[in-house]
């Protein structure tokens, strides 16, 4: 799959845009996918502002006829997490999110709308000599449009397992998960993600972070699993307000060849 080059100048004003909405961890700190078994503690909340840009490129050669696809997605996400104990948060998701595909001869699709809503609980229940494991179950609100590929049309359920190890200046988070895919689009019901992330404290302030993973293809006809890597930045402007920035890179046909990710954490 021949890679496209990010559009930087709507990746920013993605970035931008969603700082902006910010003034009218479910991940363990953006851009990572991964998450950590880290909650605010009690009466204490964070919220995350992100946006992420993808791109792809396909060809198809299998009619004897060479037609090639391109799909562009945007989203920009508030995620609010509040800690209900010191070792409990309650997380709600609220995505918006575009999308267009293109054939050599058409525009199959192009729309935007808000997608499925998502409430999480993490609980860390577990934790000692820098390890520790959490639980966190959620579910989703069927918020988005089926129709326009926006939403599955039903509520869906998740379980993750969540282990972090911290040494002085190397973090590493392990998830392992499911979703019971429930929905009206012809999709497999049963998905399972798998994924590790690091990240290395380089000064004070700054942290290099990398991630690679893969999940169930909810495509029933492919037998080939979306699989990840990325890699980012996550810059501590003060000790309440995390600035980063992503590139995340697929592995396989499967995965979006290339998005780019950008957000502000707020903790109060």
């Amino acid at each position: 799959m021949k890679r496209r080059r990010i559009d930087l100048f709507v990746a920013v004003w993605c970035f931008l845009f969603t700082i902006w909405i910010s003034t009218g961890p479910a991940h363990a700190a953006h851009p990572l996918i991964t998450d950590d078994t880290g909650t605010q503690g009690k009466g204490k909340s964070q919220i995350e502002l992100s946006s992420q840009w993808s791109f792809d490129k396909e060809t198809d050669d299998s009619s004897g006829t060479s037609e090639t696809t391109k799909s562009r997605q945007g989203e920009v996400k508030a995620q609010f997490a509040y800690g209900v104990t010191e070792s409990a948060d309650l997380i709600l998701g609220v995505p918006y999110q575009w999308k267009k595909t293109e054939t050599d001869s058409e525009t199959t699709a192009n729309v935007n709308g808000v997608v499925d809503l998502s409430l999480e609980v993490k609980w860390r229940f577990f934790e000692k000599d820098g390890l520790s494991f959490a639980f966190k179950p959620g579910v989703t609100i069927p918020a988005g449009d089926k129709e326009k590929d926006l939403g599955t049309g039903q509520a869906t359920g998740t379980f993750f397992f969540i282990t972090t190890k911290d040494w002085e200046f190397w973090t590493v988070h392990a998830n392992l998960g499911y979703k019971r895919n429930e929905n009206k689009l012809d999709q497999r019901e049963d998905i399972w993600h798998a994924s590790v992330a690091g990240e290395w404290k380089v000064v004070k302030d700054l942290r290099i972070v990398a991630n690679i993973g893969a999940e169930s293809n909810p495509d029933p006809a492919s037998q080939t699993n979306p699989a990840f890597a990325l890699g980012g930045f996550i810059y501590a402007l003060s000790k309440d307000i995390d600035l980063s920035i992503g590139l995340k890179g697929g592995l396989n046909e499967a995965e979006m060849d290339y998005t780019f990710l950008g957000g502000i954490t707020l903790r109060f």
